[in-house]
């Protein structure tokens, strides 16, 4: 006998998705309505400290010149779009931002796929045998307090001597940062599972394949999804700190040292602004796949 399905659930997709915008839509316009007298705020007091030394601005007051200053502390909205152009046009060229930015995708595409990888055999492992896990799991853990910013020259010497050179030390290092939550999710997922249903299988004479397959697999398969959008976070952090603390040619990390050197704040708002948008793509990216390898659990509360 066939049911129609009930109003209800027809609607509840539908429900779920605005209630998804209006949120965000309404931190975007208290963000937008707050810059605007922050920047003046900000700005005017640095104004003020450079006409306090008799610097000529070319402007009658602090607060004239808090829209007017070279390197602002916070741009003013049309200094951010100038500062989009100058760094976006040609936006294929060597010294764009989107290039650049195309370059620290790629590293942290690699990496976050190699610290899949190794997270999920790590995780097979730690839940495999307790033995791995008490030895094992303490240094995981301290490997991921040394600070990458002293790890990443160092390791890139290190490749460098054995002739890996260009972007894959970068991807190593975004592996090394991304690796860790992903192994701690599945972890997690595989042993998520109700003892009740362990002990339901066991008495249909279900071998340690069969659970693994049929149980276990499928309940760590959203805490997999869950640990890939941390680990594609902390693998673009990865990526570009990286390629500020290694010799680098391309790259968003190479374009905020050199502007962090020349004191462009306009340029490096700009290069912030671009990382965050891909940090933002990396995530809905991997939000796009879970939805496509999961597509029961689309529309049901998180």
């Amino acid at each position: 006998m066939t049911t129609l399905p009930s109003p209800g659930a027809r609607s509840s997709r539908p429900k779920r998705s605005t209630g998804n915008f209006w949120p965000m839509a309404i931190v975007a316009f208290l963000v937008l309505a707050l810059y605007w007298p922050l920047m003046l705020w900000v700005n005017a007091g640095q104004a003020q400290r450079i006409m306090a030394t008799g610097a000529d601005l070319g402007c009658g007051t602090a607060t004239q010149c808090a829209t007017q200053l070279r390197n602002p502390t916070l741009p003013a909205p049309g200094q951010l779009l100038s500062g989009f152009r100058a760094l976006s046009v040609p936006p294929f060229s060597t010294t764009s931002a989107p290039s650049n930015a195309l370059v620290t995708a790629g590293e942290t595409i690699v990496g976050l796929a190699i610290a899949s990888v190794l997270g999920i055999v790590l995780a097979l492992l730690l839940v495999i045998s307790r033995g791995f896990e008490r030895a094992v799991l303490p240094w995981l853990i301290a490997s991921q307090m040394v600070p990458i910013i002293a790890l990443a020259p160092m390791l890139a010497v290190v490749l460098g001597q054995y002739g890996v050179q260009g972007w894959v030390p970068k991807a190593i290092i975004a592996a090394y940062i991304a690796f860790f939550p992903v192994a701690i999710g599945v972890a997690r997922g595989l042993r998520s599972p109700d003892p009740l249903q362990l002990d339901l299988l066991r008495t249909y004479h279900a071998g340690h394949a069969t659970v693994f397959w049929k149980l276990q697999l499928p309940a760590s398969i959203p805490f997999l999804f869950t640990a890939l959008k941390v680990a594609a976070t902390a693998a673009l952090i990865g990526s570009i700190v990286a390629e500020i603390s290694t010799i680098s040619f391309s790259g968003l990390g190479k374009m905020l040292a050199e502007n962090s050197r020349a004191s462009d704040t306009i340029a490096l708002w700009v290069i912030m602004i671009y990382g965050a948008a891909l940090g933002i793509f990396l995530v809905g990216l991997v939000g796009l796949i879970e939805r496509a390898v999961t597509p029961w659990r689309v529309g049901q509360p998180k």
